[in-house]
């Protein structure tokens, strides 16, 4: 792994980090710039489609036969981002899975803080049920604000009393709003980012509730869950905590730390080789726990 590669992508999102004071209609006008100047990976197509009256975006990948669905959500502290511009991410995650992913368009913040975001993260996974997709047959993937908005919903599916989904993966989630630990070694983000968008989400609310920290949920009875984080990252204490109370609540759980890397150092794919390689072991993880679960459902 080449330290040249880090050291250039720290350099890149140093000068890419967004002010804390930033008012949230230029934060998300430099991140549109910033995706736009993207392009998607070759041979994958983004449809627009809706589940349960929630938009979303269908990724599917050429010369892949689906056989599971990765339900996936976007990050940006809840007040950024869409499914759209996770569709480069997610569909690595579909490619090393074989699946066909669908990334969740959760309404934001400020103009729909807390429960809006939650709200449409369950009405999109009962529809997929509804739809007759099995949940041995689902995985649920995120980054950021949308990994901890994928356990959040685990936990609310599972306390609505639904099927549950055969695993879930997490980029650098985001699992808690009360930011009682952070690092400050993170090229992009910062506590004080971080700070100046949580009233924007909680609006009032307690940043210590279960469905938006869950680092204080009660993980039982959840499926298997694979963190993956970076220790160049304000989140490493969220994944490592997450990691914990899984444990604790004998959820199967797969921390994978990789040294010297940033938030969510896996959407660089294309520059770092730690990138891929995380994603090739995520990959086979849930590819297993999603042929453990057909076994068991069959």
């Amino acid at each position: 792994m080449s330290a040249e590669q880090r050291e250039s992508l720290e350099a890149i999102l140093r000068q890419s980090a967004f002010p804390a004071d930033s008012n949230v209609n230029e934060l998300r006008r430099q991140l549109r710039e910033l995706t736009s100047a993207q392009p998607l990976p070759a041979g994958v197509t983004v449809t627009a489609a809706a589940l349960g009256g929630v938009p979303t975006a269908e990724i599917t990948v050429d010369g892949i036969e689906p056989r599971h669905v990765v339900v996936y959500f976007h990050g940006g502290v809840y007040v950024l981002g869409d499914a759209f511009q996770a569709a480069g991410l997610a569909s690595q995650v579909g490619r090393r899975t074989g699946a066909k992913v669908i990334s969740v368009d959760y309404r934001l913040a400020p103009e729909h803080p807390y429960p809006a975001a939650v709200d449409d993260a369950l009405a999109a996974y009962e529809a997929l049920l509804r739809g007759g997709t099995a949940p041995a047959d689902i995985a649920f993937a995120g980054e950021s604000a949308g990994g901890g908005l994928a356990i959040a919903t685990l936990v609310n599916a599972r306390d609505h009393g639904l099927p549950l989904p055969a695993a879930a993966f997490v980029m650098s989630p985001y699992a808690d709003l009360t930011l009682a630990t952070k690092r400050a070694a993170d090229p992009l983000l910062s506590r004080e980012n971080l700070q100046s968008r949580v009233p924007d989400y909680t609006a009032g609310q307690d940043a210590a509730l279960s469905l938006i920290s869950p680092v204080f949920a009660d993980l039982s009875g959840l499926p298997p869950l694979i963190i993956q984080a970076g220790t160049h990252e304000v989140l490493l204490d969220d994944a490592v905590r997450l990691a914990r109370q899984a444990a604790t609540a004998d959820v199967a759980v797969t921390l994978d730390i990789t040294p010297e890397v940033p938030h969510v150092f896996q959407a660089y794919y294309p520059i770092l080789d730690e990138a891929a390689a995380a994603l090739d072991r995520a990959g086979q993880l849930l590819s297993a726990h999603l042929a453990s679960a057909e076994r068991v459902t069959a």
